[in-house]
C-alpha cells in the first residue's frame, strides 16, 4: 500500500524543464512501458485492458505529443490511469533523476531501498507528534505506517509512552498510506496476547494470498481496554484507512472525523523508462468479516464532523468516557483527578 499522487492540475507548482535530460521524453515508448506494466500487473486483468485502451484514445488525440515537463506528463498520465475506474493508487511519477536499473519491483532494489529507509528514518517513522493533554488523555499522530523493520521500535516507543493515560486519540488524518505490517503491529497494542486476523491481501503477481494477524508480543506495553478514538479525514488513505477500519469494525475504537476516500487496493512500483515511475496496484483487501473492502466507499466515522473539529470533539468524548465509567475514588489523589476532569468537561 501506498500514498496517493495529487490527480489535480491545479495543485501543481511551476514545473523544471526537462533541458538537464539526456533525451526528450519518448511518449509512445512511455506508454508502451506503462500497458504491459498494468496488463502484467494490475489486480483486475480486464480492467487493465479498459485503462490502456483509455490512454491509446488520449494519446490518439495528441495528448501527449506536445507535453516536454516530466512531471505534467506524469500527471496528465495519472489522470487519464485514474478515469476508467477512479483507482487512487495507480499513479506515474518521473524523476529528476535516473531511477535504478532494475526490472521486478522497485522495492527489491539494494539502492532503492537504501533511499526510502532513509526517508523513513527522517520522517521518525511515522511519528509526527505525541502528547499527553489534558485530564491524562493520551494523543498520538501517525502520518504514515513505514514498515515495521524499520520504524516498528520507534511506534512502540511512542505508544509505550503512552500507556499511563486513561484514554488514547489516535490521529490518522494525515496518514496517507504505508505498509499493512505496521498496521498489525499498531493494532497489536490494542488487543490481547492471542493473535488475531485484521485482514488478507490477495496478490495478483503470484496468486497467493497473504494474512495479517496482530503478535502475541509486541515491543513495550500495550494499552488495554481502555477508550480509543482514532480520527480521519480525506488524507486518511490506504493502509491508514486499513488501520481504522479494523479498530472500528473490530469493536476497538470510535471512529470520530470526516469520511475516508476509499483505496484498498496495495500495489508496487516498477521503472518504466529511467525517468518515469509508475506505482500499479496488484493486490486487493479482504475483510475477514465481510470479505469485501472499502475500494471506492472508504471509512465511515462513528461520530461525523469536520476533520479539523475531530480533535477537539475525541478530547471531549474522552474525557466522558472516563467520568461515565470511573469507580468511585478509593483516595484523594482519584478524587482530584475526577475533579479535574469535570472541570474540563465543564469548560467544553
Amino acid at each position: 500500500m501506498q500514498r496517493r499522487q495529487p490527480a489535480s492540475l491545479t495543485t501543481l507548482p511551476q514545473y523544471a524543464e526537462m533541458d538537464n535530460m539526456e533525451e526528450r521524453i519518448d511518449a509512445n515508448e512511455l506508454l508502451a512501458a506503462l500497458c504491459a506494466r498494468l496488463q502484467a500487473n494490475y489486480i483486475y486483468p480486464a480492467v487493465a485492458a479498459e485503462i490502456c485502451a483509455n490512454l491509446g484514445l488520449h494519446a490518439q488525440a495528441g495528448e501527449y505529443a506536445d507535453i516536454d515537463e516530466g512531471e505534467l506528463l506524469g500527471l496528465a498520465l495519472t489522470m487519464h490511469l485514474q478515469e476508467v475506474n477512479h483507482d487512487e493508487h495507480l499513479w506515474v511519477r518521473w524523476h529528476a533523476e535516473a531511477l535504478p536499473e532494475e526490472d521486478a519491483q522497485l522495492r527489491l532494489n539494494p539502492e532503492w531501498q537504501a533511499a526510502h529507509r532513509m526517508e523513513a528514518a527522517l520522517d521518525n517513522h511515522g511519528v509526527h507528534k505525541l502528547e499527553r493533554l489534558g485530564g491524562n488523555i493520551g494523543y498520538l499522530a501517525l502520518h504514515y505506517l513505514h514498515r515495521p523493520e524499520w520504524g516498528g521500535e520507534t511506534v512502540g516507543a511512542a505508544l509505550s509512552c503512552l500507556a499511563e493515560t486513561n484514554a488514547l486519540i489516535l490521529d490518522l488524518r494525515q496518514c496517507g498510506g504505508g505498509y499493512p505490517g505496521m498496521a498489525a503491529l499498531v493494532c497489536s497494542y490494542f488487543f490481547g496476547e492471542k493473535p488475531r486476523l485484521i485482514a488478507s491481501i490477495y496478490w495478483r503477481d503470484d496468486d497467493t494470498t497473504q494474512q495479517f494477524w496482530t503478535l502475541p508480543v509486541v515491543p513495550g506495553r500495550r494499552y488495554g481496554d481502555k477508550p480509543l478514538f482514532v480520527l480521519t479525514g480525506k488524507g486518511t488513505f490506504s493502509a491508514g484507512e486499513m488501520l481504522a477500519h479494523v479498530l472500528k469494525s473490530q469493536g476497538r475504537a470510535t471512529l470520530i472525523g470526516a469520511q475516508t476516500d476509499g483505496g484498498a487496493h496495495p500495489g508496487a512500483s516498477y521503472r518504466l523508462t529511467p525517468h518515469f515511475e509508475a506505482f500499479i496496484p496488484i493486490g486487493r483487501t479482504i475483510d475477514p468479516q465481510t470479505g469485501g473492502d472499502w475500494e471506492g466507499k472508504g471509512i465511515t466515522p462513528n461520530v461525523t464532523v469536520p476533520a479539523e473539529q475531530a480533535l477537539e470533539t475525541a478530547h471531549a468524548l474522552a474525557l466522558w468516557a472516563i467520568l461515565e465509567h470511573a469507580m468511585p475514588p478509593a483516595n484523594e489523589v482519584e478524587e482530584r483527578y475526577l475533579e479535574e476532569v469535570r472541570g474540563l468537561v465543564a469548560k467544553m
